[in-house]
């Protein structure tokens, strides 16, 4: 049972068909699907889509094994019908369009589309293990239920507030996960959520049941992984609904990309799990699924490919299918415009196995010989092929050397002119002396924008390092300013990873970010796919400005932890303080308050040789004088 539900943008799909392996379905980089034959190893099919380039395949899925109706039908024998109903018919695409396409393997044409029921793009698939049902999620957060033998929609429902962008139906049918950063179990008969669990940062892309065995028995399980993570999570679905923790943890050594596995009916059946992750490599698993685990399970084998040259390069693995033999494996390696199938048998006893092929780097993919209408230009031996560069930074061209050619070929024309010699004579030379500065600070941009688009194609460390780690505002933004439109994106992807690292390292790619951002937003909002291109860059600033609350929070309440620590140890300095102040006080106010009263005495005059008037004024600057004299002596102490 492969977990085919969903997958990312980045992610191209590539799954084998159930149960007997025979057939291999790849969508492209260039939107076609193609069905191969696992047995012969050739091509089978080939379908391309109507608006396959503006409308590309996100996801495939294919359904259960039916017995496929082709003409008028007729009386068949036993042996006949078991053998029909045996056979894979049935192939669903989820588009970046909103329309979802079955394909027929039978027909060998399209059998239907279902549209209307999508607003945005599709990102899962996933059929009804009995009915002829199929159930999609796409980026408008709905869920919608498709009846295949009308083509129309039987029932939408909202699943979540983010996209949704995974999707599993139970063994039984009575159940449906759905996942975009929430995973949540929903009764199909009521449409309701009957289980929610939380614990993956980023945003779900698989979902698989691991067993058969009904909810009521705490026996049933799932595992979920999801996008930048390298944990696949196991959760078991209790009757008690004390189900918020992952009981399982697998170890990967990059991000899930294909996974398949043997389901478990009882708790004496171990699940076997293979799981092919984005470095390529692939990692056998075999658990029995009773209850938690602390520690996470590393993989039982390991299983990489590489060449046969002098200096081995890897090749990656693409899908892998476990077959009734627990040592048998269907793998499927190379490109995805011409993979190679082989059914290998692995000796798991190896932690790590490497296994050796000569593949062929060259294309042959042609299912009948046709005429190419594509018309191969002559070119001189002579002619010079220019290095193309920077648009707008072209070298000047000399018209000397041009004039010395056309003399030498046309021996018989007059000799040139005066004014013919002058407008040929290269002034640039003169110019670029006098403004050498101007063209060492152009030069050193062009030099900065070259280097930035030569290391993100070639996917260099060291240059990337060398003009990424440049502080000037100004040398930023006029090589950002210089790049071309095709470099724009992968120059985001860098910067996404780079943040990812050290808070200082963070700190330098968001100044490059901010003035992509400037300069480039035009281009980027024109982008269809926009959406799931920044979407990891989204998260992760969505998850740092959340940690950034708590850790305000912490900070504040460690801030306030830490004064209270140092008023306690300072509290006996500030009691004797507070006392010597006292006493100090105490003092000299007695000593301010006898000689206040002494000036008074002197100041004093008998009551008859004054007048009302003039003793009025004196006493109150009497009084004045003592209260200034009171507060100087305040103002001291203090």
């Amino acid at each position: 049972m492969a977990a085919d539900g969903g997958s990312s943008s980045v992610q191209l799909p590539c799954v084998f068909s159930p149960k007997s392996r025979q057939y291999l379905a790849v969508c492209a980089q260039d939107g076609r699907l193609r069905i191969w034959n696992t047995d012969s190893k050739t091509l089978h099919q080939e379908y391309v889509p109507s608006a396959h380039l503006s409308a590309t395949c996100t996801c495939i899925s294919w359904g259960p094994c039916r017995a496929a109706k082709e003409g008028p039908q007729r009386k068949k024998r036993k042996s006949e019908a078991a053998q029909v109903e045996g056979k894979v018919d049935l192939l669903a695409m989820g588009t970046a369009a909103g329309t979802v396409l079955i394909y027929s393997t039978v027909k060998g044409a399209l059998h239907c589309t279902l549209d209307g029921g999508h607003s945005g793009g599709v990102n899962c698939v996933h059929w009804h293990p009995e009915d002829s049902l199929l159930y999609s999620g796409s980026d408008d957060t709905n869920i919608v239920e498709w009846d295949l033998q009308t083509g129309k929609t039987r029932s939408k429902w909202k699943a979540d507030r983010a996209a949704v962008t995974s999707l599993c139906v139970s063994p039984d049918g009575k159940l449906l996960l759905s996942a975009g950063r929430i995973i949540k179990m929903w009764d199909l008969d009521t449409k309701e959520v009957y289980r929610k669990f939380t614990g993956h940062s980023m945003v779900v892309t698989t979902l698989c049941f691991a067993t058969t065995r009904p909810p009521d028995s705490n026996g049933l399980y799932f595992l979920s992984g999801a996008a930048h993570d390298r944990l696949l999570s196991v959760w078991q679905v209790r009757e008690d609904g004390k189900d918020k923790n992952s009981v399982v943890s697998f170890t990967l050594t990059d991000e899930p990309q294909h996974i398949d596995l043997v389901t478990s009916s009882s708790k004496e059946e171990a699940v076997r799990l293979a799981v092919v992750c984005k470095d390529g490599q692939l990692h056998l698993f075999e658990h029995f699924l009773n209850g938690p685990c602390k520690k996470p399970l590393s993989p039982s084998c390991t299983v990489q490919m590489s060449d046969t040259k002098e200096s081995p390069m890897p090749i990656p693995l693409l899908a892998a299918a476990l077959d009734a033999d627990p040592r048998s494996v269907t793998l499927a390696y190379g490109s995805h415009l011409q993979p190679v199938m082989e059914r290998v048998e692995i000796n798991t006893a190896e932690r790590h196995v490497c296994l050796t092929r000569d593949i062929k780097t060259s294309l042959s993919i042609s299912m009948e010989t046709t005429v190419s209408k594509v018309k191969t230009p002559l070119v001189n031996a002579k002619s010079k092929v220019l290095v193309p560069g920077l648009p707008g930074h072209q070298a000047p061209l000399k018209g000397g050397s041009q004039g010395k050619e056309k003399r030498k070929k046309d021996a018989n024309t007059k000799e040139m002119s005066i004014a013919e010699r002058l407008g040929e004579i290269d002034l640039s030379a003169v110019s670029s002396q006098k403004r050498a500065a101007k063209v060492e600070a152009s030069l050193q941009t062009d030099n900065f924008a070259v280097l930035l688009v030569q290391g993100l194609e070639s996917n260099d460390a060291e240059i990337l390092n060398k003009v990424l780690q440049t502080r000037k505002e100004i040398l930023i933004k006029t090589t950002v300013a210089r790049l071309p439109l095709p470099a724009v994106l992968p120059l985001v992807e860098e910067l996404t990873k780079r943040l990812q690292g050290h808070p200082f390292m963070a700190i330098q790619m968001l100044r490059w970010l901010k003035a992509v951002l400037t300069h480039h937003t035009s281009y980027l909002a024109s982008l269809p796919d926009l959406v799931t291109q920044l979407g990891v860059l989204y998260h992760m600033i969505e998850s740092r400005v959340k940690m950034f609350h708590k850790l305000t929070k912490l900070h504040g309440k460690l801030h306030l932890l830490m004064t209270q620590n140092h008023l306690m140890k300072m509290r006996p300095l500030v009691m004797k303080l507070f006392l010597m102040m006292n006493l100090i006080t105490g003092r000299r106010r007695r000593q301010w308050r006898k000689t206040g009263r002494k000036e008074m005495m002197k100041m004093r005059i008998p009551m008859a040789e004054q007048n009302p008037k003039q003793m009025e004024t004196k006493t109150w600057n009497m009084k004045m004088r003592v209260k200034r004299s009171e507060n100087k002596a305040t103002t001291m102490i203090r």
